[in-house]
């Protein structure tokens, strides 16, 4: 019998999600709230329409369809909006667009079949991301159990903040794990991410029991987590509690903004910033300097 889930996007054809060419599946829900966030749609397991203001044209075709009567301008109104998906289905400019969709596991395994020969021939497969993919266990592990059985190669990319008993099997599953260390240190890690890092320190040193690649990730953010001391400190942790991890860095972008926009929340972080490639290198060499391979899937 199969389970439903939230999901945000099937984006196939992806090339920086792991080896090969892969399908990845970006599931909503995430107990983090980084202030960087570039999904923020993703935050809660819940269907959400967003409406890009700089793709409209005024129509009114939305509000002609819609059962709550909300009005072209959706963000004032948008606590009555039932995300149906009536709007986004007939906006002739995807000004209006189902950024979270509840759906059937089986429907999500269909889809990914259609592209099954691209992976055969890429050695690529399929990478479930976020959102938080270990946020639904039962949905993650009734995907991973048949992908598994069918053949398909699997990665996920985790924030490591999760339960580890409820996504063991699944985990078993990884040809490759990615999970990120956002900070060393608990408080700033907290303040930028309203969580503690414990449980993901912890988590990713679990990851030792598990015959899959490991990369640990560091979304590097300009004026957060860019120094030296920490780019440092995480590299001797992955060294000394996850022997034989890789680690990448990357670089903090602005790409997720127009999402804040599309859900009528405010994104104003200026202070954030995208370090040079000539300082993206300087911190490689810090983590090659701990003992450390680096690796680059972008």
């Amino acid at each position: 019998m199969s389970v439903k889930g939230y999901i945000m996007q099937l984006q196939p054809f992806s090339v920086n999600d792991g080896d090969g060419i892969r399908t990845t599946i970006f599931m909503a829900g995430c107990p983090l709230r980084c202030k960087w966030c570039s999904n923020p749609e993703g935050f809660t397991r819940a269907e959400k329409i967003g409406w890009y203001k700089r793709k409209c044209i005024g129509c009114g075709m939305c509000t002609e369809v819609c059962p709550e009567n909300i009005g072209i301008d959706m963000n004032p109104e948008r606590e009555k909006c039932i995300a149906c998906g009536k709007c986004a289905d007939i906006c002739p400019q995807n000004a209006r667009m189902q950024l979270v969709s509840y759906v059937d596991a089986d429907y999500v395994i269909s889809e990914i079949h259609k592209h099954r020969l691209f992976y055969s021939y890429s050695g690529g497969g399929v990478t479930f991301s976020g959102g938080e993919a270990t946020g639904q266990p039962e949905f993650l592990d009734y995907l991973t159990e048949n992908l598994y059985e069918m053949g398909y190669s699997l990665d996920i990319e985790s924030s490591g903040y999760f339960d580890m008993d409820k996504v063991y099997r699944s985990l078993e599953r990884m040809d490759l794990i990615f999970m990120d260390i956002k900070h060393m240190d608990p408080c700033k890690h907290l303040y930028y991410t309203g969580v503690d890092n414990a449980v993901i320190l912890e988590n990713i040193s679990g990851l030792k029991h598990f015959a899959a690649e490991k990369v640990i990730r560091i979304p590097v953010i300009g004026g957060v987590n860019d120094d030296d001391e920490n780019i440092r400190a995480s590299a001797a942790f992955v060294h000394e509690n996850l022997p034989g991890a890789k680690m990448e860095l990357l670089p903090y972008h602005r790409f997720g903004i127009v999402k804040y926009e599309a859900l009528g929340i405010p994104y104003d972080h200026p202070d954030f910033f995208t370090p040079s490639p000539a300082r993206m290198e300087e911190m490689r060499e810090i983590v090659r300097s701990e003992g450390i391979e680096t690796a680059d899937f972008r």
